[in-house]
């Protein structure tokens, strides 16, 4: 009979991409992990995985094997998650995934508190801005400022995520401070780049009427933490999710620019996570935590 651990090696295998990323997530030797898949390889009498020096290749074989074994973790998580409710007892591993400034910025300090809250949980934070693949990559809670289309994903609203023209003073001083939309076209302005992509064009709304203004400027940033550091050290003019200079605008170091105008919001907020029958507790403790904390009011 086959060991069900072997098969749940196997897809964290798939799913991490190589042998030492799955060691590492599996917290043991990657010569554990290797020994593992050959003795499951062999117990099958054929090879899952075809290994080269940059990747990993499922055979046949392999690909309906994974389905299986995709299976068997999902149904070992769900007996964890049934005995850790009867338990009542917040435990366990959570790992949790979330857009590198909104983790830097604000979900650090809430897992400290959590952490101090609930010590028998051992939390994975996954700072990263691609958008992350729930289930194959066994992550718990995301943290997503995106539209959500995924109807696979159950999703509970954060915060509205509200934007702003901001400079520093500096900037302002040099170059004169816009009165209008139409002035800002005479201004250096950092822009928000993605996908090869330029995003150039600023709407700005008053009295229900939409100005839309062509900007221009040389410095092109595909990273928000990184646009709200060049517009703090004076470079121009930015439009940016206000969460990510909330505290500049406390402090000073950027000022807001044509205040009775409207922008229009960026995604909301949203923790996500997948759509099972059994919840685990940790799971389902952090997103109460994140609510009852008033995320929206942090950002």
């Amino acid at each position: 009979m086959l060991n069900p651990q072997l098969l749940t090696t196997f897809a964290t295998i798939v799913s991490a991409g190589s042998i030492s990323a799955a060691a590492v997530r599996l917290g043991c030797g990657k010569s554990v992990v290797s020994r593992q898949l050959a003795r499951l390889e062999a117990d099958l009498g054929t090879r899952l995985i075809q290994r080269t020096t940059r990747k990993l290749t499922l055979t046949e074989v392999g690909k309906v094997v994974l389905l299986e074994a995709q299976q068997i973790s999902r149904a070992l998580n769900n007996v964890a998650q049934i005995s850790g409710q009867f338990q009542q007892e917040v435990r366990g591993t959570l790992r949790i995934a979330c857009p590198r400034p909104l983790g830097q910025r604000h979900l650090v300090p809430l897992i400290t508190e959590f952490t101090r809250l609930h010590p028998l949980v051992e939390v994975t934070l996954l700072v990263e801005d691609r958008m992350a693949d729930l289930i194959a990559e066994q992550i718990d809670v995301a943290i997503r400022a995106a539209q959500l289309e995924d109807s696979s994903l159950v999703a509970r609203k954060l915060a509205d995520n509200p934007r702003a023209l901001v400079a520093a003073p500096s900037y302002l001083e040099r170059a004169g401070t816009p009165c209008t939309p139409e002035d800002l076209a005479q201004h250096d302005c950092l822009l928000w780049t993605r996908d090869n992509r330029v995003y150039d064009e600023w709407p700005l709304g008053m009295d229900g009427h939409t100005t839309l203004v062509r900007v221009q400027g040389r410095i092109h940033i595909n990273d928000g933490m990184a646009l709200a550091a060049t517009a703090c050290a004076g470079a121009g003019i930015t439009l940016i999710d206000r969460l990510l200079v909330e505290q500049e605008l406390a402090d000073g170091t950027l000022v807001e620019l044509l205040t009775p105008y409207s922008l229009p919001p960026g995604p909301p907020l949203h923790a996500v996570y997948p759509a099972r029958q059994w919840l685990a507790l940790n799971t389902s403790t952090f997103v109460a935590f994140l609510l009852s904390r008033k995320f929206a009011q942090r950002v």
